[in-house]
């Protein structure tokens, strides 16, 4: 009797075994078909395999908790249990915690600080209050990751996703071959805010292990991009997926559209200008400058004073008559090609005309303020002084009616008055600014209403940017050394034209030059060793190339005539940087019609705001010195002559005048600071 039942005992043991084995298996497959990254028994095994995605879930070598690095910017596969589970979750699981979501939108991605929203101009919006969402990653082929981003939950899909807008503006949908456009399915363009796409991945059906329910964007990052860096046929990505060309579109002056809404909920805001959008490389290309002086204009604003003025209301209806400014067709003095818009520079231009009030401070003592420099190569900042305070109808001495305030110092005088030779030492020419700032700001509540927001400076000396950098950083500062890696802010300070001015008694000595047809010479250059880049030009192409004409110190001639000479015969005349990235020989080249090349990396151009530079100038980078020649023979003679028409009609921008005319320096240099301080300006 104890045998049988013994062996009753065993038979029993052994098909509850069995049961218990294929329940472990039909698990385990159903898992693997399943849910292949949801369950810790997948990791048992060596690769999980995606039924049309690719081979492996994650790149070979890295775990599910390590973050894969691209560049500079890091993608979280989940640094925690909770994103571990979270990244790959099936969107019915969506939304249980919104810690989660938290959790997962700050991990997703960092820059090489550890920060967001800094590498490409991604925006993370944290609002509690916002549906939350999953982004699950997925490797594709071991060489890229796809990120699918469901933002409404388990409800129904946004029209905007439906539809979903493109995340890069293209031109001719042509980009960098390093740097490719993503698509999704059969060549949509993604809508994801802050991914770089691969333009030969996509999906041909959907895959088992993607979660169903609504339609998801997918973005596709190429895992091969060491820097994140756009070339000149791509604009960056900005804030929650917008591209540069949608605020192009939706919220510029000039550019055109309505100005997103103003977020006013703290009267201490501080302008957000550069906060969106940073980039690795070395060199901020003159499309990319395009980019964010966009993208700081829909950004940026002055702390908010605590109760709107009648002078801020007036900003603000300008800053609407602009944006439905009418179309121009047909202007005899304005040439279309040479600006960003048109219809709206002018109009602009006429309401700042009809509206426009400057205070200037008449505290500071001379030479420093109110006698600045007439002649040289910072005469910019003297003739706009001179020009300014003559000028009876912009000026008013009620300060309460005044639109902007202007601080009358010259960053030259301040130089030759305090600067101690050789000290090496800028310190009390700082501590002077500051005490003048403290002067007026004691006697005056205007500087502390919107924290020198509304005040301007006009400063060409090379050390104005550090000088005004700490107590006028809020000011819009008119600089001569707008260098955008050098503090140089986009959207809010206005790059001011350096002009040499050789006789203040006939500002207009020797306009002009030679019809294309009689320009001999290809290339000209000729000036002091100043800096690394003049050595490096003179090294390749000084005495090289009788067509490139390079020297350092030219044969001394009564009135400078053989320079002049040189550059009224010159196609091209280079503009290469000195000690900082200015050169008075752009305004030069204008002045005798020789189309300027640019040979000065992150040098935003004069009058940015309202010029295209790209009708009119050539941009070359410093690191293609060598091919100088051939690029410029690249240039096909229509596009040559096109380009030297575009300098014949700017040129009007670029004159001083004794007594100032319709569209001349003095009113751009005054027509751009206004046109920041409408973009500063916000309704409450």
């Amino acid at each position: 009797m104890g045998q049988q039942l013994y062996s009753l005992c065993q038979m029993e043991t052994k098909k509850l075994l069995w049961v218990m084995g294929m329940l472990f298996g039909v698990i385990i497959v159903f898992q693997y078909f399943e849910l292949p990254y949801g369950s810790a028994l997948f990791s048992l095994f060596s690769a999980g395999k995606v039924s049309g995605v690719g081979n492996s879930g994650f790149p070979n070598g890295n775990s599910p908790s390590k973050p894969n690095t691209i560049g500079n910017i890091t993608f979280l596969n989940g640094s925690n249990s909770t994103n571990s589970h979270a990244i790959h979750e099936r969107s019915d699981n969506i939304g249980k915690s919104e810690g989660m979501e938290r959790n997962q939108k700050n991990d997703f991605l960092s820059d090489r600080n550890g920060s967001l929203n800094n590498s490409l101009g991604f925006d993370v919006n944290n609002n509690a209050n916002k549906e939350p969402s999953s982004e699950n990653l997925v490797e594709l082929n071991g060489n890229s990751t796809v990120a699918n981003v469901n933002n409404w939950g388990n409800g129904p899909a946004p029209e905007e996703a439906k539809e979903p807008k493109q995340s890069f503006y293209q031109k001719n949908d042509t980009t960098d071959g390093n740097f490719p456009v993503g698509k999704v399915g059969k060549g949509t363009n993604s809508s994801t805010s802050g991914h770089i796409g691969n333009a030969d991945t996509g999906f041909a059906s959907p895959s088992p292990a993607l979660p169903p329910g609504p339609p998801m964007t997918s973005t596709v990052v190429d895992t091969n991009i060491r820097t994140p860096v756009v070339d000149s046929n791509t604009s960056l990505l900005v804030k929650n997926g917008t591209t540069a060309s949608e605020i192009n579109k939706n919220s510029g002056l000039l550019q055109g559209g309505p100005t997103p809404s103003d977020d006013n909920s703290s009267a201490n805001r501080v302008p957000m200008v550069n906060k969106g959008l940073e980039t690795t490389s070395a060199v901020i290309s003159i499309s990319e400058m395009n980019d964010l002086l966009l993208l700081n204009h829909a950004s940026s604003q002055s702390i908010a004073p605590p109760q709107s003025s009648a002078v801020d209301q007036e900003l603000l209806h300008a800053k609407s008559l602009i944006k439905n400014a009418p179309i121009i067709k047909n202007d005899p003095k304005l040439y279309a090609p040479l600006y960003r818009n048109i219809s709206m520079f002018k109009r602009s231009y006429e309401l700042m005309e009809r509206t426009l009030k400057v205070y200037i401070y008449r505290e500071g003592e001379k030479p420093i303020f109110h006698k600045p420099p007439l002649k040289g190569i910072y005469a910019s900042e003297g003739w706009f002084m001179k020009l300014l305070e003559a000028n009876k109808k912009i000026i008013t001495k009620n300060p309460r009616k005044a639109h902007l305030f202007y601080l009358p110092f010259s960053s030259r005088m301040l130089e030759t008055t305090l600067y101690v030779p050789n000290s090496h030492n800028h310190m009390n020419l700082i501590q002077h600014l500051k005490n003048y700032l403290d002067t007026i700001s004691v006697k005056y509540p205007f500087w502390n209403r919107t924290g020198g927001g509304d005040h301007f400076l006009v400063a060409c000396h090379d050390w104005a940017p550090a000088e005004t950098r700490e107590y006028m950083a809020k000011c819009i500062r008119a600089l001569c050394n707008a260098d955008v890696k050098g503090g140089f802010v986009l959207g809010k300070d206005a790059s001011l034209p350096e002009t040499l001015v050789r006789s203040p008694q006939n500002l207009l000595r020797d306009l002009g030059g030679k019809p294309p047809s009689q320009r001999s010479i290809l290339a000209f250059f000729a000036g002091n060793m100043h800096g690394y880049l003049r050595p490096i030009l003179l090294k390749h192409w000084e005495n090289k190339d009788p067509e490139m004409k390079i020297f350092s110190q030219m044969p001394k001639a009564k009135g400078n005539k053989n320079y002049i000479q040189h550059m009224k015969s010159s196609k091209y005349c280079i503009c290469a940087k000195g000690y900082e990235v200015n050169s008075p020989r752009v305004v030069e080249a204008i002045f005798y019609e020789c189309v300027p090349v640019f040979l000065s990396d992150n040098f935003v151009p004069p009058l940015f705001e309202v010029l295209n530079w790209e009708s009119f100038a050539v941009f070359v980078l410093e690191k293609d010195i060598p091919n100088l020649k051939s690029i410029l023979l690249s240039i096909p003679e229509k596009r040559y002559l096109e380009l030297q028409m575009g300098v014949k009609k700017v040129q009007q921008h670029f004159l001083w005048h004794a007594k100032p005319v319709k569209y001349d320096i003095f009113h751009m240099i005054l027509h751009s600071i206004w046109y920041n301080r409408l973009y500063q300006i916000s309704s409450r």
